[in-house]
Order: structure tokens, then C-alpha cells, then sequence
């Protein structure tokens, strides 16, 4: 396993992350307990979370995935060795602080929630889950401007990111979902007012959506903002278990009309073309996705979400795994075929 720094922290996560987001939906606590008690014997140090959790998002079910990690937390007492990150919603759900966008009031709130259940009095990295502004982010397209004063809504937020920070509760603050001008209007901002500077961004990145590349990749390097890659696996598609249309009774997919981001027909065709390049390679076809993005040089951490433990232990392995020049060239054709399928 390999650890990278997370921005300039100082602070070393492990390229695979352990998501956490099927967690008291399709997966029990013991599942959970199971999932971490692994991951950590593998060498893994970082888990991420979120109030919102798990997905889809459900007032009955809302933040049963952090309560599930504070009592893993309660009763191993190896808190201090994970590097934990969790994060605050954005606008848009009436079950959590009415839908409103975020503030000092509502971030602070939000923390208090996210440190009760979660049985710790600090956490390493806090992140915004999405956004307050209307912008692009979860696969929307066609870019409209609909609001200003976007400046004042960051230094807010940041405002209130830097008591946490100075209170010794968080150690490190970070974004998500986020476009070039959130993430630059981050930088700025912090600068300008000595407020915390952004370490990460957790944005989606997988074969079938290398958007991040085009207006992040560079940003993320020169500024140090590594990308926390999320969805690596197109929600199961890039693994083959929907391959032929195929609908297994437990994949998410199946279980969730909602999510048909990375099941469009261009996307199936380009999952199809690297589910042959990984036979012709001898691949997992799920490894040689993960490890595809454990080899970018813009990524800190993977993360990875299993609802098996096969699954998991698949995932997980990935970190072991280099492809050939000769299968990222592969990579590289399919791509130009299917460039982006499932923003």
C-alpha cells in the first residue's frame, strides 16, 4: 500500500480509500465491521463518510453510515489510527437543515452532528459536500449562469471552515464536487483572508468519466488539491456485472432506478471495450479500472465502496497491481472512442 500526502498537509492517507456510502442501506453494521476490520489489516488508513450517508438519501436512514463508524470506533479504539474524513451537505434536501445552503450556522451544526455520531471529538479532513451555487456537478451539463455574490458564499464558508480549524477539531478542510472556479475561488479566498486552504477535491473519476482531466488534473498538481476519486468503478458497470445487460438482484442499478448515470448505451459500449482489453490483458476487470487511477499522478486516494467482502478484497488489491504501457495505450484508444460516456 502506498501513501500520499494529502495537499500539504503533511498529513499521509493511503492510495485506496475505504468509501462508506452503502453503509445501513445495503450493508448491516456488521457488514461495516467487517469491511473495516479488513481494510485496516490491508494497510489501508482512510475512510470517508459524509452527515448525508448512506445513499440514496432517506430521512430514515441519514446518518446511520456515521454511527455505524463510531461504534466500530467505540469498541476497537483505533480511532487514532485512521485518517477520517466526513462532510457537510450542500443545498437540496429537505431532511437535512430544510434544504438550505450552507453557512456558519449550518456547517457548524452539521459538524456538531457528524462528531456525535461518530463518537470522536475531531476529524482530519471536512469537507462541502457539493456546492451552494447552481453550477455542473452529479453529471449535469450545458453550463447556466443563475446566480452572483458566489465570492462572499465561499468566504463564508471558509470563515466558518477556519473556526473549526483553529478549535484544533478538524485538521484539514477540503471540497467536492467542485469546478476550476470553485476550486481556484478556494485558493484565492484562503490567501486573501489567511483562511484554510484546501487540501483535496473529491470529484468523480473512472474510464467512463476522465472529465477531471480537463480543466482539474493541472490545477490539482500545481496547487497541491489531490483528487479523492469517487465512483471509480461507474457504480459497478466498469467490474463486468451488468455486462449484457445483466441486472444482479443485490447491484445498486438494479436497486436504484435513480442511478442511471453509467448505464447510458455509450457508456455500456465503452464498458464493453474495457471489459474485452482487460481479458486480453489477464485483468480483474474492476482491478485494471482501480489501478488505472491509482497510477494518475493528480489522484491522492481512491476510493473504493464494496457491499461484499469479494468485492472488497478485489478492490483493495488493486493497490497491488501496475499496468503495461502496452494496456494504457489500450486504455488511451477506447477512450478516444468513448470520451466521457457518463459525465
Amino acid at each position: 500500500m502506498d501513501y500520499r500526502e494529502l495537499g500539504r498537509t503533511g498529513i499521509k492517507v493511503s492510495e485506496i480509500c475505504l468509501g462508506t456510502m452503502t453503509w445501513g442501506q445495503q450493508n448491516t453494521q456488521d457488514d461495516a465491521f467487517e469491511q473495516m476490520d479488513y481494510a485496516v489489516s490491508q494497510g489501508v488508513n482512510f475512510f470517508d463518510t459524509a452527515e448525508m450517508y448512506p445513499v440514496p438519501p432517506i430521512p430514515e436512514t441519514q446518518g446511520r453510515t456515521e454511527q455505524y463508524i463510531g461504534e466500530w470506533f467505540r469498541q476497537t479504539g483505533k480511532r487514532k489510527d485512521i485518517i477520517l474524513a466526513s462532510k457537510a451537505s450542500g443545498p437540496g434536501h429537505a431532511h437535512i437543515r430544510n434544504a438550505k445552503p450552507l453557512d456558519r450556522a449550518a456547517i457548524l451544526s452539521a459538524f456538531e452532528g457528524n462528531l456525535a455520531r461518530l463518537q470522536t471529538d475531531y476529524i482530519d479532513l471536512y469537507q462541502i459536500h457539493w456546492p451552494n451555487r447552481d453550477t455542473n456537478f452529479f453529471g449535469k451539463l450545458g453550463y447556466e449562469h443563475s446566480s452572483d455574490g458566489d465570492d462572499d458564499e465561499i468566504h463564508v464558508i471558509l470563515q466558518a471552515l477556519d473556526e473549526l480549524v483553529a478549535s484544533g477539531q478538524v485538521r484539514a478542510v477540503g471540497i467536492s464536487n467542485e469546478t476550476p472556479w470553485g476550486v481556484m475561488s478556494y485558493l484565492r479566498l484562503a490567501e486573501q483572508y489567511n483562511l484554510p486552504r484546501v487540501a483535496s477535491i473529491q470529484n468523480p473519476y473512472s474510464l467512463l468519466n476522465r472529465s477531471f482531466e480537463i480543466g482539474l488534473a493541472e490545477m490539482a498538481i500545481r496547487e497541491h488539491v489531490g483528487l479523492l476519486a469517487y465512483s471509480p468503478l461507474g457504480f459497478g458497470m466498469l467490474s463486468g456485472k451488468y455486462r449484457h445487460g445483466a441486472r444482479p438482484a443485490d447491484g445498486r442499478i438494479t436497486l436504484f432506478e435513480r442511478f442511471k448515470r453509467y448505464s447510458n448505451p455509450q457508456a455500456e459500449a465503452a464498458t464493453e471495450a474495457y471489459l474485452q482489453l482487460a481479458e486480453e490483458a489477464g485483468l480483474a476487470p474492476a482491478q485494471m479500472a482501480l489501478a488505472f487511477i491509482n497510477q494518475q499522478r493528480f489522484v491522492t486516494s481512491n476510493i473504493i465502496g464494496a457491499t461484499t467482502m469479494a468485492q472488497l478484497k478485489e478492490n483493495i488489491a488493486s493497490a497491488d497491481i501496475r499496468l503495461t504501457d502496452e494496456v494504457f495505450s489500450g486504455i488511451s484508444k477506447i477512450h478516444q472512442r468513448y470520451s466521457n460516456p457518463a459525465p
